[in-house]
């Protein structure tokens, strides 16, 4: 049996309790992967086959880390056929949706060469299905429509829509055009990709009896961030064999605001009564004053599962809670700490995070920073594959791979320009409609063609002739030739290339444009369980899956070097620094404004207590007493959350004044603040 002597009785417990239904409560910083990739290798180690067991989370990062554990804790051993051994499934629910898609979406009437439409694809939909609407002078943004349409598709029946009214009636209204609309280029989102497997499921008793018997051996982590859709998955595919193992915290559950519903945990035994529940409660990463801390703030939510936090690293320091004049004083008084502490006490950049609830905080941040010359890095910056060049890449692959795929083909029919204008391409939409067929599709027609001028007629011929002719060079080639040279040559072929340089005045951004293009084309011949030897068309399907669920990488995830991470508190969840400051911490900002509206204050109680539990060794707390809202200084109250912390673990200090005020003091202010809460 693989040994999991080094596990904590808890954790072990957790591990090796693999038959029937599993709720590990986690709690931050338990080491709650340890336990999941111990739990694969036991299961493993007891003859399940590899192929039986599915663990499944959310972000690609996580299960790229999961996978990489395994593989080092059970190395991988070749076949006496020389084959690859198979391996446990981890993948983030959209790739476990797609594999399944791919081999069975054609019961339900789609291609199986189906194309994955990212946020900017969706959007185009919706700003073609609103424009042919009579809104009359009413003003929609399509992103809000978007946001609240897959709200509405991914809710359980009974979950409220905390919306707004007029939002929710749009979305409802035009659902059936925009779903119309992508399935007319077979095309999907990446809320289709759960949903359609749910109904393939409801619909096709053979494909879920295959993925039953597929996967014997279900494991999903972050479970209190699943929305409904995700838990009816979930639940159809352990329904019958019930080894199910859910790892999460209710205390953590900070994304309710995108469709995230905590009930999923806190009911699991409704659906799973004979539940074994195991909970992590020594925390691996901070000391005890900041878990106490944590520990007393979660207590004041009422709607929880019990957990207490406690750490072997010992009290450690308390916690400092400092007020300022204003944000521009706040972001200096935390810049001269970091500056401070680096100085002096050799703490470099990389161990310093100052954390905030909402984006536009970190405006005064960054100029302090810069004008200190601290390097920092935003996490959450532009993708690589929001870049403009990239997005125009894959624009054309997936045109090549699909060529019903409107949103694609409308985005570079006329990049580089080729005669396509956008009265042009207005025209062949028209047409298209009128015709229920694809953009292409009423290209290709004659009779749609002869509706233009001479010169517009051949430029639509020369259009349609290079795509048939692309396709089929990739159609023809034989299995294993490498996509890289033919992408290359379809860049070339177009004068993208030249385009690239002429669009940009700087040489060198222009040069950094085709490096990043070069290095896109490159990574099409070796992505991860993309068989080599697979037809050239079906593995550029596969990579154009594979690149679409891999877009959701924030560069946060990338390795960071020595400089100071600014990101805020619905990004942090997962991750952990030395030393944290959290800023802002006032009425109106944490808790938010709206929380006493939506009735969210428990999910804002949840969010101060996930920014509390990133911090390793020290936590400085900061709050304004003014604040600047459009160039006018505004006055600010401390957080209520502020009172809900233990007066003996913090220390109350005034930036202004430079010097600790003294603990009588601290409760002093502590009191102050309860009784103006009470009023």
């Amino acid at each position: 049996m693989f040994d999991v002597s080094d596990l904590n009785p808890q954790q072990r417990e957790a591990a090796t309790t693999v038959d029937g239904p599993v709720l590990i409560l986690a709690g931050a910083g338990t080491g709650k992967t340890r336990v999941i990739t111990h739990r694969i290798a036991w299961m493993l180690s007891r003859g399940i086959p590899p192929g039986n067991i599915l663990a499944v989370t959310f972000t690609n990062k996580a299960a790229r880390e999961m996978l990489e554990r395994v593989n080092q804790l059970v190395p991988r051993r070749k076949s006496s056929d020389g084959q690859k051994p198979e391996r446990p499934t981890m993948c983030t629910f959209h790739s476990l949706c797609v594999r399944i898609l791919r081999r069975h979406i054609d019961k339900i009437g789609y291609k199986p060469n189906f194309t994955i439409y990212d946020d900017t694809e969706q959007l185009g939909v919706i700003k073609r299905v609103l424009s042919s609407m009579n809104l009359g002078d009413e003003k929609v943004k399509p992103g809000d429509v978007l946001a609240v349409l897959s709200r509405i598709r991914n809710a359980s029946d009974d979950q409220p829509l905390l919306v707004d009214p007029k939002a929710l009636a749009l979305a409802r209204h035009l659902r059936r055009s925009y779903e119309s609309a992508l399935r007319a280029a077979n095309a999907v989102d990446f809320d289709d990709l759960i949903l359609l497997t749910l109904r393939l499921f409801k619909e096709r008793a053979d494909a879920l009896d295959e993925c039953r018997q597929r996967y014997r051996y279900v494991m999903v982590d972050e479970y209190q961030d699943t929305n409904g859709a995700q838990f009816e998955l979930v639940r159809a595919l352990a329904a019958q064999h019930r080894n199910l193992c859910v790892v999460g915290d209710d205390d953590q559950s900070i994304y309710g605001w995108r469709g995230a519903q905590i009930a999923n945990l806190l009911e699991f035994e409704k659906y799973f009564p004979e539940v074994k529940v195991v909970r992590l409660e020594q925390n691996y990463r901070s000391t005890n004053n900041i878990l106490n801390a944590a520990n007393h703030v979660i207590r004041n939510n009422p709607r929880r599962r019990g957990k207490q936090l406690w750490s072997r690293h010992g009290d450690g320091d308390k916690i400092r809670l400092v007020n300022c004049e204003h944000d521009e004083a706040e972001a200096q008084f935390v810049v001269d700490e970091i500056q401070l502490s680096k100085m002096v006490r050799g703490i470099p950049w990389g161990d310093q995070a100052i954390l905030f609830r909402t984006n536009q905080q970190s405006r005064p941040v960054e100029a302090a920073l810069r004008r200190s010359g601290i390097r920092y890095r935003i996490v959450g910056g532009q993708s690589f594959f929001d870049r403009l060049e990239i997005r125009d890449f894959l624009a054309y692959l997936k045109v090549l791979s699909n060529p019903n795929d409107d949103a694609s083909l409308l985005r570079i029919a006329n990049v580089p320009t080729r005669g396509l204008s956008d009265a042009t391409l207005e025209r062949l939409i028209s047409a298209s409609h009128d015709r229920h067929c694809s953009v292409f599709t009423a290209m290709r027609h004659t009779d749609v063609q002869q509706q233009f001028a001479a010169r517009t007629q051949e430029s639509v011929r020369e259009f349609v002739i290079f795509l048939e002719t692309a396709r089929q060079r990739l159609e023809h080639a034989a299995p294993g030739q490498p996509l890289a040279p033919w992408a290359e040559g379809i860049l070339t072929e177009t004068g993208y290339w030249d385009h690239l340089r002429r669009s940009e005045r700087n040489v060198e951004t222009a040069e950094n444009r085709v490096r990043n293009l070069k290095e896109m084309i490159a990574s099409l011949d070796t992505i991860p369980d993309i068989s080599p030897g697979l037809p050239a068309l079906q593995r550029l399907t596969e990579a154009l899956a594979d690149l679409a669920l891999d877009t959701s990488r924030s560069e946060g995830e990338e390795k960071a070097g020595d400089e100071v991470t600014l990101i805020t508190m619905h990004s942090c969840k997962g991750l952990e620094f030395p030393h944290v400051f959290i800023v802002g911490m006032e009425e109106g900002l944490l808790p938010h404004s709206r929380s006493k509206e939506e009735g969210t204050l428990d999910e804002e109680r949840r969010l101060f207590y996930v920014a509390l539990t990133r911090a390793m060794r020290s936590l400085t707390l900061t709050y304004c007493l003014g604040r600047k809202k459009y160039g006018q200084l505004l006055p600010a109250h401390p957080s209520s959350f502020l009172r809900e912390l233990p007066p003996e673990l913090v220390v109350s200090e005034d930036a202004a004044a430079r010097k600790p005020v003294a603990a009588g003091e601290g409760k002093s202010l502590f009191a102050s603040m309860r009784e103006a809460a009470n009023k």
